[in-house]
C-alpha cells in the first residue's frame, strides 16, 4: 500500500508537459521574431544610404526615388516574410494535435510564397509601369534590399549562436 502511495505523489508531481522544452520554444521564437525585426530595419537602413548614394553620385532625385522605391519593395517583401513567419509559429503551436497539420502548414507555405511574390510583382510593376521610375533604378534597389535580406540574415543568424556558445 505503501508503494502505490509513492508512485501516486511522485505521479502527481511530474508535469503533463515538459516544462523546459516549452520554455526552450519560446525562447527560439523570442530570438526570431528579434532576428525578423533587425534584418528589416538593415534593409531599410540599407535602402535610405543606397538611395543617398545614388543621389550623390547622379545629383538626380529621380533615380534616387527609384532606388528608393525598389529598395522599400524589398523591404516590404521582407517584413512580410517576418510576418508570416511569426503567424505560423502561433498556427502551427495550436494545430499541433490535428493530423492534418503538416498538410495544412505546407499548404500555408505555398500560398505566402505565392503571395509574397504577387506583393512584389505588383509594386514593382506600380513603380515601373504607373510611376515610370527607371527600371534599373528600380530594379537595382531591390536586387540590393534583397542582398541585404540574405546577408544579413545569415550573419546576424551566426552572430547569435556564437554568443549563445559563450
Amino acid at each position: 500500500m505503501s508503494k502505490d502511495a509513492g508512485d501516486a505523489a511522485q505521479q502527481c508531481l511530474t508535469p503533463p508537459k515538459s516544462a523546459t522544452i516549452i520554455a526552450t520554444l519560446c525562447a527560439v521564437e523570442a530570438r526570431e521574431k528579434r532576428l525578423a525585426r533587425q534584418v528589416v530595419g538593415l534593409q531599410a537602413a540599407a535602402a535610405l544610404m543606397t538611395a543617398g548614394i545614388a543621389y550623390g553620385l547622379n545629383g538626380i532625385p529621380q533615380d534616387a526615388i527609384a532606388v528608393l522605391s525598389g529598395g522599400l519593395v524589398s523591404v516590404l517583401n521582407g517584413a512580410l516574410l517576418a510576418w508570416r513567419m511569426s503567424r505560423t509559429a502561433l498556427h502551427s503551436a495550436h494545430e499541433a494535435h490535428h493530423p492534418s497539420s503538416a498538410h495544412h502548414q505546407l499548404r500555408l507555405m505555398y500560398f505566402y510564397a505565392a503571395e509574397r511574390f504577387l506583393v512584389v510583382v505588383v509594386l514593382l510593376g506600380l513603380c515601373l509601369a504607373a510611376l515610370k521610375l527607371s527600371p534599373p533604378a528600380v530594379l537595382g534597389g531591390f536586387v540590393m534590399g534583397q542582398a541585404v535580406l540574405l546577408a544579413a540574415r545569415l550573419f546576424l543568424n551566426r552572430l547569435n549562436q556564437n554568443s549563445d556558445l559563450r
